[in-house]
């Protein structure tokens, strides 16, 4: 691959999962006023992003990455951005508390609009049009003129995704998440849960310790961590004409940042070392991740790795891994083992939802809450018998009380997935299953953790 990068040189590459627009100059119109447009994030932003995964990736933080499948123009309200910063708030105390490590919190919002599909084309009774590739490019109802790709969908999700974050920063800086108010989190439809119990349980004993702290003249007036938090937004880089309309050149550093969100990654079909994709993104300053599913070798994992973080720094690369239940344990240890001879300074994820898909006996394209756990115990388990650092985690969910994905302690089964399957894409895990997740994470962060000080104590004391 050629040293020499430009802001368009994608375009020579080979380049998948995009859509045939039929209206050219349409589309030069629409990347000339995105062109013009403010950027939606700010390259200072991405870099204290960067920072913050340094940590995660020297096993000091622990990532939180999570939110829509895919976000849609009919979904777009307060409440649900509300209630899905709320779970996501949740899930990081529950793991801060139990864990006792900073989390990183990265939202799959604000920009995730663009989905990778398995054809080009669907039909459905004879019918063949374009597949549903997300509501930046087409509709998903199912007739010629909604399925056909329309450039203008761009300049709605640009600025759906700019009201959302201005949301968003008011949510984390304005108050909202002041950890005083952790109460007001719990969603009504969660309280009367196991799950709801049990984080009101955490949230009393955080309460002590926050009076304790105020005793001692410790509060959100005097301490800002207290009462605001860091949010990031994150999405898969999907819709290169978008991406680089979006891309500014910093006037501090002179490098460029992809503007449309602070952290981007590549999919698991679009990661091709030759690709668009790859090209593209090994050029900006965001921190980046890679999708690696179980065919991925490690050969070309470190070709990647080399072509998007040729310094080895640290916090540029998150390799977010999405193997399935059945296949993690055959495929990732060689990436791991691989990873570690090089020597190369990557944080490792967990996204245990995408090979975790199936198709319930109803027709319902649904994901075992079982399956999920097993493949997050299993990446656990693989970490710590390699001695490395299982580093983040990275969920399909939402704040909405859909039944999207069976099993948990809701016990959701296939015959009710009908109830309230609201997912223009993928199922995702509602807030009860999320939060019942984030518990069980944190259970075993807190095991690796007290291992990892045994092993200390008993080494030193073997030293002495």
């Amino acid at each position: 691959m050629s040293d020499t990068w430009q802001l368009d040189s994608w375009r020579e590459k080979q380049i998948r999962q995009v859509p045939l627009y039929d209206d050219l100059n349409h589309v030069e119109e629409v990347e000339k006023n995105l062109r013009s447009s403010p950027p939606l994030v700010f390259a200072g932003e991405a870099r204290t992003l960067r920072k913050q995964l340094a940590r995660v990736s020297e096993g000091d933080a622990f990532l939180l990455q999570g939110g829509d499948c895919a976000e849609s123009f009919a979904e777009f309200h307060a409440d649900n951005i509300r209630d899905t910063f709320k779970v996501l708030l949740q899930m990081a105390v529950a793991l801060t508390f139990g864990a006792s490590c900073p989390i990183v919190k990265v939202g799959r919002l604000a920009g995730q609009f663009a989905k990778p599909r398995s054809s080009s084309t669907e039909t459905i009774d004879g019918v063949e049009l374009p597949s549903y590739r997300g509501d930046i490019i087409n509709d998903m109802s199912f007739d010629a003129i909604n399925r056909n790709p329309d450039p203008s969908r761009m300049l709605r999700a640009y600025n759906q995704s700019a009201a959302t974050l201005n949301l968003l920063r008011a949510f984390s800086q304005g108050g909202f998440a002041d950890l005083h108010q952790l109460h007001r989190w719990n969603l009504d439809f969660v309280k009367e849960s196991q799950q709801g119990e049990q984080y009101d349980e955490m949230a009393k004993r955080i309460d002590e310790s926050l009076s304790f702290m105020a005793a001692c003249g410790l509060t959100s007036d005097t301490i800002p961590q207290l009462r605001e938090t860091d949010f990031y937004t994150s999405h898969e880089a999907l819709l290169l004409i978008y991406e680089q309309a979006l891309t500014r050149q910093d006037s501090l550093t002179g490098r460029w940042y992809d503007c449309s969100a602070h952290m981007l990654w590549i999919g698991d079909r679009t990661r091709q070392l030759d690709s668009a994709h790859v090209e593209f993104l090994r050029g900006v300053e965001n921190p980046i991740g890679i999708k690696c599913g179980p065919s991925l070798n490690s050969d070309e994992l470190l070709k990647l790795i080399n072509v998007l973080n040729p310094k080895n720094e640290a916090g540029r690369l998150t390799l977010i891994c999405r193997m399935g239940a059945e296949k993690v344990s055959e495929s990732l240890p060689p990436l791991i083992r691989a990873v570690q001879s090089e020597g190369c300074k990557v944080v490792w994820s967990c996204d245990p939802m995408h090979g975790n898909t199936v198709k319930a006996s109803n027709g319902f394209k649904t994901r075992p809450f079982d399956l999920i756990l097993s493949e997050v115990d299993s990446f656990f388990q693989i970490h710590r018998s390699e001695g490395t650092y299982a580093g983040g985690v990275h969920f399909e969910m939402t704040g909405q009380d859909v039944t999207e994905c069976i099993g948990g302690a809701q016990a959701i089964t296939e015959e009710s997935l009908s109830d309230r399957y609201h997912t223009h894409c993928d199922p995702r895990l509602n807030a009860n299953q999320s939060l019942e997740l984030a518990f069980q994470i944190a259970h075993r962060l807190k095991s690796q953790r007290d291992s990892e000080e045994s092993e200390n104590r008993n080494s030193g004391e073997a030293v002495a």
